[in-house]
């Protein structure tokens, strides 16, 4: 049957791919087939239907199939919403642009870790650079010694904000020491946006002190990563770390629900003390150390152990000593499918691909990896890099602050979950931290589901 039909082209969705797609929001009269169409998703027989629940017929011009776009995209999970000013159709998530600066003199400024200690968190500020230019952010590093140089720290700092054209700094990661030369800041500097990205130090002052704090969530991970390592297969937990970790808050909180949750699922929990890289052993001699000690506890435990490590440094050692002997690891310290994947498996590409193809080709190499390696189902991790990504989100934020798009009293946590999940590829969970009953409005915790090579 042949009907004559004015047609949205923005209201549908093309099955196949048509060398005329209908861009532009005019109206054009076709010719429209209608062959008792029947649209199946997953197996199962679907009955279209548009916003108001009528039911909606698919049909054909042209020998193209066309189906109505909010039924087939409700049918796979997906919310459909039309944005009529713009002539737009968003299917899940909506895309995120960040606003530029349009302040002729302000800055930022980005402190990370040298690329040598945590090149995640470099590489993210070297991408805010080249997404807001030179003339606007200013990125500088921590000293590698930074436990024995407060002083150094507090220079660093000092230099940045001494610059009046600085209007927001980010702090990533905000290192043991970092409290201090905070502290030194709000002397001179109170009008300065102050992001603290994992804080190493005492919660309540560096909620007090910062504008923002983000924080992968760590007291979360004391629940998710033993219910993780037991899907994984795991029976034994083995919590590998140093009395000055130990030390941290959000470390000893988190080391007390590990405990706790495994000992709620029934798996052996085992505390084990590795050399601190600060130590005299020095860096090279703590993952020297790991390589040689995880097969010795996989004799011990089996290889139904599921091994966690709190130092950055000896993600690549656990890693490769985990997967040769076809144990369990469940995530790295900071979650990410770059944070010590790529140099244990020995992807030559992969500083190429951190700066250009991203995670999902992380992904894809790591899982063919670990499949051949025999370890399938065994190793896992959060799918984006959540370092990185606080990185982008604080700064996208720090210039909605600066230009009055957000208030200057307190966090819009709203606006904040929207530019991250605008960020993120996946789906983002987002908390206010609290500590003994108190909550801390300015900080937000950040996670992700997990994925399994």
């Amino acid at each position: 049957m042949q009907k004559r039909i004015f047609l949205i082209a923005l209201l549908l969705l093309v099955i196949t791919v048509s060398a005329s797609a209908l861009a532009v929001s005019d109206t054009r009269q076709l010719n429209a087939a209608f062959n008792d169409i029947k649209v199946y998703i997953e197996g199962e027989l679907i009955s279209p239907k548009d916003a108001l629940g009528r039911p909606v017929e698919p049909f054909i011009v042209d020998g193209t199939t066309y189906l109505p776009l909010r039924a087939v995209a409700e049918a796979l999970g997906k919310e459909v919403e039309w944005d009529g000013p713009n002539q737009s159709v968003y299917v899940g998530r909506k895309p995120y642009t960040p606003m530029p600066f349009d302040t002729v003199t302000a800055k930022i400024a980005i402190i990370t870790n040298d690329f040598s200690y945590s090149e995640e968190e470099y590489i993210s500020a070297q991408e805010v650079v080249k997404k807001y230019g030179e003339n606007k952010v200013i990125h500088k590093v921590w000293p590698i010694k930074y436990y024995e140089e407060d002083q150094v720290m507090i220079r660093l700092v000092q230099q940045i904000v001494d610059d009046p054209e600085v209007k927001a700094l980010i702090i990533n990661q905000c290192l043991p020491n970092s409290l201090a030369a905070i502290d030194k800041l709000r002397e001179t500097r109170d009008d300065i946006f102050l992001v603290a990205i994992h804080p190493a130090e005492e919660p309540s002052y560096i909620a007090k002190l910062c504008n923002l704090v983000l924080n992968a969530d760590e007291i979360m991970m004391g629940e998710t990563m033993p219910a993780q390592a037991q899907k994984l297969g795991a029976k034994t937990f083995v919590h590998l770390s140093f009395p000055r970790h130990l030390s941290f808050p959000l470390f000893s909180s988190r080391y007390v629900m590990l405990e706790e949750n495994c000992d709620k699922l029934g798996l052996d929990f085992v505390n084990y003390i590795v050399p601190d890289p600060f130590s005299i052993i020095g860096t090279a001699g703590a993952q020297q150390f790991l390589l040689e000690t995880i097969p010795k506890l996989v004799e011990q435990y089996g290889k139904d152990t599921a091994f966690f490590c709190t130092d950055c440094s000896l993600q690549t050692p656990l890693i490769k000593a985990v997967i040769d002997v076809g144990a369990i690891y469940p995530q790295p310290c900071c979650p990410s499918p770059f944070h010590g994947f790529p140099l244990a498996l020995g992807l030559a590409q992969y500083d190429d691909w951190i700066y250009t193809a991203g995670a999902a080709q992380i992904n894809t190499e790591t899982a063919r990896i670990v499949k051949s390696r025999g370890v399938s189902g065994r190793i896992s991790t959060w799918p984006e890099p959540i370092s990185m990504l606080m990185t982008h989100a604080a700064a996208d934020y720090a210039y909605k602050w600066i230009e009055g798009e957000v208030s200057k009293d307190g966090i819009d946590v709203v606006e904040l979950q929207k530019i991250i999940e605008g960020l993120a590829e996946v789906k983002v969970y987002t908390s206010v931290y609290e500590e003994d009953g108190e909550k801390y409005p300015n900080w937000l915790m950040v996670r992700e589901d997990y994925i399994t090579y």
